[in-house]
């Protein structure tokens, strides 16, 4: 817990040279320049002094009220001085391990979201984040205090402290995690700042605890921070793991900017360029270097052997407006020559934790290459406190109503957690969570393709139309049988990519599960789980209320299959029922008429014949292949007409994915629109495809339409079509 995580020498760590590992001392004295250092030394003082005169605002928390000011220059401060006295009564006579009040803590913890941009409540939430749980204060005396909001809030944090972070306890403590930031992001939110806190004072502990409580925050506390946008609590938490699992290559990281430092800023006559640049076409901008952290620095030394002066920070550039973005854009590529493999436009499509902003390359003229952000200044707040900067997400009255189990209507919950949350509830094993967990905060990148209706999927690179099948229809996923990917049909294992259209065939009759091989393609927790759920147990019905999916009786696991011989119906084998009867006529004499089996015609089709040997006259429709043929070799048509009956004879292909009964499912659909099967071939599957060929004999051609649309309606069919093989005359 945050008690833990205590100074030695009770000293406050933003003033002394930290007495614990080199790497750590740097860590303290490399962090960002600008941002405002408590002075625990001070604040514990004024702790012990107790609150200061009535209505005005505790010394204690002077920190906390100018940057929360500057954020929000109308907050009502009153709440927070109330929430600083109960936290400084509750906590006094508590002490760090450092000697320090215990009331240091929270301080820092919501100086660091007062920064960030978090509203009151959020605040104010942090202040009283440990007095439940180490002092008498219950959560009733805060809800009747500060309200339901904190109440939640405190509630949510005062779970996740109660981490033990021995490694038999991280997976259903995670589960825990996860579900208290699902219905309350802010809970995350506070609990990042308490555990950036504890890692900055991290030195105290012995050598072996400050590794295991760094590689919990690497292994998923920074992923989720990453999830979230907070990005400035990210790249400082990546730069204390970093000192701590990895002290001689942040050591040698560390050389590397001092070195550079030491040279002068490369960057600086670049940025005056720019500035130069910009304002010479009447856009206003803000122009600065943004220097790169260890971490990052540390990245691009392992992809380059010398790293250049530029490599060791980027251009930032701040407009108004989302268009002043691209006026920049174009700027820069006009008097810079662009690097074109960096541009990313992450204006168009964000990234999936908020973060937005157009990312490019220039080389100036003495061939120093720069990579630039260029953002506004909205987009800026966001990339740099996500979740946090978004306020309150339950301001607006109909956002804040309560749902059944806890959950709660949370606008700025981002898609992924959604996913999170929905697999983890089917997941009872901590230890399959646990593994889940840690493999999807791995992925650090994230795709979004288009829904057939329009709506959108997101998914982390490399996932499949499996991994897109579960994420839009949960378990009903069990019974897709197939994919398009921008139009054109695709297998349920092709990688999507981003900005892909995917439309997702599914069997109406749910009569087939997934196999063992859609375990390879799936990349999501929430395919495989659904999946390897299924597979144990396939008699089982889901949570999405399919029917079971057991095999049929006397089905082997060949019969899941479809191949030429297989579910023996009547209608596969070759048979006639009638004599073959041809319904177009010609006025030449002592010949007869043959349909083309290339185009298969049928009233009231266009038509044409040409004449073969034997006296027989064969009709194609005008646009078929063979009619072209038989022109280019100079051979003259032959005029041809229907006659007035109205019955006559089709061949058609169904195309369709192999599933069992389908071919017993289409005769029935066949023989429920009148039409009679004169024969019937079916080819070997290839990628789990089937093509059936029918030659049907219909009573009225006008019939032909809606016998075509009733065997497209057949599960697992994908497209009926006329026969269009290639023919001779």
């Amino acid at each position: 817990m945050s008690a833990e995580a205590t100074n030695p020498n009770g000293v406050s760590p933003e003033l002394r040279p930290l007495t614990q590992p080199a790497a750590l001392q740097r860590t303290a004295q490399g962090r960002r320049r600008g941002r405002p250092r408590i002075d625990l030394r001070r604040l514990g003082r004024a702790a012990l002094l107790g609150s200061a005169a009535r209505g005005r605002t505790p010394d204690a928390i002077a920190h906390v009220a100018e940057a929360h000011r500057a954020h929000h220059p109308e907050a009502d401060l009153t709440i927070l001085s109330r929430a600083y006295v109960l936290a400084e009564s509750s906590h006094r006579g508590q002490m760090r391990k450092s000697g320090e009040p215990y009331i240091t803590h929270p301080l820092a913890v919501t100086l660091i979201l007062a920064e960030l941009g978090a509203e009151t409540t959020t605040l104010t939430a942090s202040l009283l984040h440990d007095t439940v749980e180490d002092t008498d204060v219950t959560l009733e005396q805060v809800r009747e205090q500060f309200g339901d909001e904190v109440c939640f809030l405190v509630d949510g944090v005062t779970k996740l402290e109660k981490v033990d972070y021995g490694a038999a306890a991280e997976p259903e403590t995670f589960r825990k995690m996860l579900v208290a930031t699902g219905n309350d992001v802010r809970v995350m939110s506070i609990k990042l700042a308490d555990r950036l806190h504890n890692m900055r004072t991290l030195g105290v502990m012995r050598p072996e605890k400050q590794v295991r409580i760094a590689k919990v925050t690497r292994e998923v506390l920074i992923p989720l921070a990453e999830r979230l946008g907070v990005q400035a609590l990210k790249t400082e938490l990546e730069d204390l793991v970093f000192a701590i699992l990895q002290p001689d290559d942040y050591a040698r990281t560390r050389a590397l900017i001092d070195g550079n430092a030491a040279q002068g800023d490369l960057l600086a006559p670049i940025a005056d360029n720019v500035r130069g640049v910009l304002k010479e076409a009447g856009i206003t901008a803000e122009v600065v270097v943004r220097p790169r952290h260890s971490v990052s620095v540390h990245r691009v030394s392992r992809k380059r052997d010398d790293l250049r002066g530029t490599d060791f920070g980027r251009l930032l550039v701040l407009v108004g407006e989302d268009a002043d973005c691209y006026a920049v854009l174009g700027e820069l590529h006009t008097c810079f020559t662009p690097v074109i493999s960096e541009f990313k436009d992450f204006i168009a499509s964000p990234k999936f934790n908020l973060y937005q902003s157009l990312h490019t390359a220039v080389a100036g003229g003495d061939g120093a290459v720069a990579e630039v952000l260029i953002r506004t200044h909205q987009m800026h707040k966001v990339a740099e406190a996500g979740v946090v900067a978004l306020g309150n997400p339950y301001a607006q009255p109909d956002a804040a109503e309560s749902v059944p189990d806890g959950e709660r209507v949370d606008p700025t919950r981002p898609g992924w957690l959604s996913r999170l949350l929905e697999w983890q509830e089917s997941t009872p094993d901590p230890d399959a969570f646990w593994t889940s967990l840690r493999a999807d905060l791995a992925q650090d990148r994230e795709i979004t393709v288009f829904r057939s209706d329009g709506g959108t999927i997101g998914l982390p690179a490399g996932a499949s139309c499996v991994d897109a099948a579960y994420a839009q229809y949960g378990e009903a996923a069990h019974a897709c049988i197939g994919a398009r990917v921008n139009g054109r049909l695709a297998t349920l294992s092709t990688v999507l990519r981003d900005g892909d259209s995917v439309q997702l065939l599914l069997a109406h009759d749910a009569a087939s599960g997934p196999s063992p091989d859609w375990l390879d393609h799936a990349r999501t927790p929430a395919a495989r789980i659904a999946i390897a759920g299924w597979l144990a147990d396939p008699g089982t019905a889901h949570d999405a209320g399919l029917p079971k999916r057991g095999r049929p009786d006397g089905e082997t696991a060949e019969t899941q299959g479809v191949a030429p011989a297989v579910l023996g119906a009547p209608a596969a084998v070759e048979g006639a029922s009638r004599p073959e009867v041809e319904n177009a006529v010609t006025d030449l004499p002592d010949v007869s008429v043959r349909l083309a089996g290339c185009c298969t015609p049928v009233p009231p089709d266009r038509v044409l014949g040409f004449a073969v040997r034997g006296g027989v006259v064969t009709v194609h429709r005008e646009g078929c292949a063979a009619v072209a043929r038989m022109r280019a070799l100079g051979r003259e048509p032959v005029a041809v007409r229907w006659q007035d009956t109205t019955d006559c004879r089709v061949t058609l292909v169904a195309e369709s994915f192999g599933r069992p009964h389908l071919l017993a499912d289409l005769t029935e659909a066949i023989a429920t629109a009148g039409a009679e099967v004169v024969s019937a071939t079916v080819e070997p599957p290839s990628e789990q495809r089937v093509r059936h060929t029918y030659t049907l004999q219909l009573p009225d051609a006008a019939g032909l339409p809606a016998l075509m649309r009733a065997m497209r309606e057949v599960a697992g069919v994908y497209d009926v079509s006329r026969a269009q093989h290639p023919a001779t005359a």
